[in-house]
């Protein structure tokens, strides 16, 4: 080594000032050379007490327990950049760990990161599960039902939990939703001397005295008339709760083909009634974000009530009357416009409240909102669409014998992109 590499070196060590380690219930005994050396070294130690209790013998400099709310360790721990700083974490940091925290303050070249194997990793050498071919979830501090749209027959999930509650309350959701079949395995403690598995179904569930240090595992069995949700846009209308106001399958289908949701995209579903396409939006992909805007009281409850359902319980919604209620909201990467198009001045605010290259969708069912979108179009450009649905029924009554195409009602598009 040259000796300007070696300073270069010498250099780059004294930036790391911060170590994070991943700690497993193993403790002491499953560290590497360098992450006894981090801990020992340190000034401070940060971390949970099982993690400062388990390292206890290597502590030299300051235990730090975790404070709460959690946002007050991390100015704590940037209060410290240039000494010996050491972060300790469950398994590996950047599973759903501190370390994803840690790195919207600290740069790469500060810090040295030694994980651990993560929960999932633990959990799933246990039960020959192939990692990539699982679903991985954490459910710490989130609604149970982010599980929902997982729920496919013979699918796999790791889950994260945070209380001893948790596990129940899954078998009783999966029992209610037509997968009481499923198999349940609570993994507790994995890699320490108090490590159990154990195993029950989703209908029998009954296990107690559970560790609140454990991971879930699912295997997913669907009974016949099991609530899956299917993976394709245009999901059946009886899946939604709904007075009849909601944007049907087919056009819902096209209608979230001309929004092209990409990933980290933020949509507002203004007028949006059931909500049937800020929900099918965030099913798109777990990056995205949707706000929906809804006049009516009784449809506001019924939209949060089906993100719910439809395992999107982030789905923000906004009860109030447009354009008013979208002034204070963040701006839109893609807007949709089901209802109330015609009310004055609302696409104008919304195509000015998009950002560059945002898109707008617009549909129109009523001549009035066929008139001012067909004049929006003329004026801005962008691209109309006319969409007519016929589905075939009986006709001539209960005993009818032959059968018709009822035609519903046709829909105008509009699709612009902001220059």
């Amino acid at each position: 080594m040259s000796l300007t590499d070696s300073t270069a070196a010498q250099t780059a060590t004294t930036r790391r000032w911060l170590s994070i380690v991943g700690v497993g219930e193993d403790g002491i005994d499953g560290l590497n050379t360098t992450a006894r050396e981090s801990i020992q070294s340190a000034a401070v130690v940060f971390g949970g007490a099982r993690h400062l209790a388990l390292v206890a013998p290597l502590i030299r400099g300051a235990a730090r327990p975790w404070a709460s709310p959690f946002q007050r360790n991390v100015g704590e721990i940037v209060a410290h950049r240039g000494q010996a700083v050491c972060v300790l974490a469950s398994g590996d940091p950047f599973q759903y760990g501190v370390g994803s925290v840690l790195s919207a303050h600290v740069a790469a070249e500060e810090t040295t990161v030694v994980p651990g194997p993560s929960a999932f990793s633990l959990a799933a050498s246990r039960l020959l599960w192939s990692l990539p071919q699982t679903i991985l979830l954490s459910l710490c501090g989130r609604p149970i039902d982010l599980v929902r749209p997982h729920l496919h027959n013979a699918a796999r999930l790791l889950v994260l939990t945070s209380d001893d509650k948790t596990p129940a309350s899954l078998a009783c959701l999966l029992s209610s939703l037509g997968f009481g079949a499923s198999r349940i395995f609570v993994l507790e403690a994995l890699g320490g001397p108090r490590e159990r598995i154990r195993e029950s179904s989703a209908s029998a569930f009954d296990l107690d005295g559970i560790d609140p240090l454990h991971t879930l595992a699912i295997e997913v069995a669907a009974e016949p008339g099991a609530r899956i949700l299917p993976r394709a846009v245009g999901l059946n209308d009886e899946l939604f709760e709904h007075d009849g106001q909601i944007t049907k399958r087919e056009v819902r289908a096209l209608t979230l083909s001309a929004l092209a949701p990409r990933r980290g995209e933020l949509l507002w579903d203004v007028g949006a009634g059931a909500g049937s396409i800020a929900i099918e939006w965030l099913l798109s992909d777990p990056s995205l974000r949707s706000v929906a805007i809804e006049v009516q009281p009784e449809r506001a409850a019924r939209i949060r009530r089906n993100a719910a359902a439809f395992g999107v319980p982030h789905l923000e919604v906004i009860e109030g009357p447009a354009p008013t209620a979208l002034e204070q909201l963040p701006m839109p990467d893609v807007a949709f416009i089901g209802g109330g198009a015609n009310t004055p001045g609302l696409i104008d605010f919304v195509r000015g409240a998009l950002r560059p290259n945002g898109r707008l969708v617009v549909n129109a069912v009523t001549l009035e909102t066929e008139a001012l979108i067909v004049h929006q179009q003329a004026q801005f450009g962008g691209s109309l669409m006319r969409i007519e649905v016929s589905r075939a029924g009986p006709i001539g009554g209960e005993q009818a014998r032959m059968s018709a195409w009822r035609p519903a009602l046709p829909v105008v598009q509009w699709h612009w992109v902001k220059p």
